[in-house]
């Protein structure tokens, strides 16, 4: 866009004062981010519009993500619970599968909507410029109201708990983690997400493997057990490399106070999320140039 003219005697002198240069990145490592910051309004858009379409023409609109977890919660308690007898340590079995499932859900929908990005804007994209990065955030920060819903409902049961006398409440230090915890589920499922976006703009069949992954991959992170249930067994190991372990563990520890925190495997698993963002932030800005030749 141009903008200004100016008359100073016989002559017009036109000043050419742009208020937006598109130009190609001239670097991978370019991020843009204060570009990205300044179409903050855009992203507040988009996080609207998804919320709003999600509910748009059903039954129950956001009860939904109440009934999911209350499922949920209820088919562990009967397959986990009662007939594999595996324990919850000194947490009411209810309280435990709701926190593991709350931050388990918040990770994996973080992850499975970033990961069609590209396939399901293609048409936005194709029209009007705009950094591409906004879309995934928004879809984040949108999975944040979802996550807000299912959370309440946690601290309902856990008030229920505290009124039968089935549970004490702990406040303490731990409690500062659940902010940190969060952010760090929410740029993990980011920065895995926007990586396979950028490949399915070539190899479609990704999105099928994304969901069945996920599925898999929420059996080998201590969602449906404790990570002390393993201290017998030589898998342990295994799981503790899962970057995932220290965050759901460390969201319980942060709610209840009692678990498995260890600072050193949190910090690994900071290093992995800001390692797994960056890189998805790289292949995205590399893909980004090209992805309307191949969608």
């Amino acid at each position: 866009m141009r903008k200004g003219n100016t008359t100073h005697g016989k002559s017009t002198v036109e000043l050419e004062m742009w208020t937006e240069i598109i130009k190609p990145k001239s670097s991978l490592f370019n991020f843009h981010f204060k570009e990205t910051w300044r179409y903050r309004d855009l992203i507040l858009l988009f996080v609207k519009r998804d919320i709003a379409s999600q509910y748009r023409q059903t039954i129950l609109g956001p009860l939904w993500h109440v009934v999911q977890p209350l499922l949920t919660t209820f088919m562990f308690l009967i397959l986990f619970n009662k007939i594999a007898n595996i324990s919850t340590d000194t947490l009411p079995p209810v309280l435990f599968y709701m926190s593991s499932i709350t931050i388990w859900t918040y990770f994996s929908t973080c992850l499975t909507s970033t990961s069609n990005t590209f396939v399901t804007n293609a048409a936005i994209f194709g029209k009007v410029y705009f950094p591409r990065l906004a879309m995934p955030l928004a879809t984040v920060c949108s999975n944040l109201f979802k996550f807000s819903i299912q959370f309440i409902l946690l601290l309902v049961m856990i008030v229920y708990y505290i009124l039968i006398g089935d549970y004490t409440l702990t406040l303490g230090w731990h409690t500062l983690l659940l902010p940190v915890i969060i952010l760090m589920m929410g740029a993990m499922g980011l920065g895995l997400g926007i990586t396979i976006s950028s490949l399915t703009t070539k190899y479609r069949d990704l999105a099928i493997l994304v969901g069945f992954g996920v599925g898999l991959f929420m059996y080998i992170t201590p969602v449906a057990y404790p990570l002390s249930y393993l201290n017998a067994s030589k898998y342990k190991v295994f799981i503790e490399w899962n970057p995932l372990t220290p965050l759901v563990e460390g969201f319980r520890y942060a709610l209840f106070g009692q678990g498995t925190f260890n600072g050193i495997s949190f910090l690994y698993s900071f290093g992995c999320t800001i390692f797994f963002l960056l890189c998805g932030v790289l292949i995205f800005n590399k893909v980004e140039r090209s992805f309307m030749d191949t969608v």
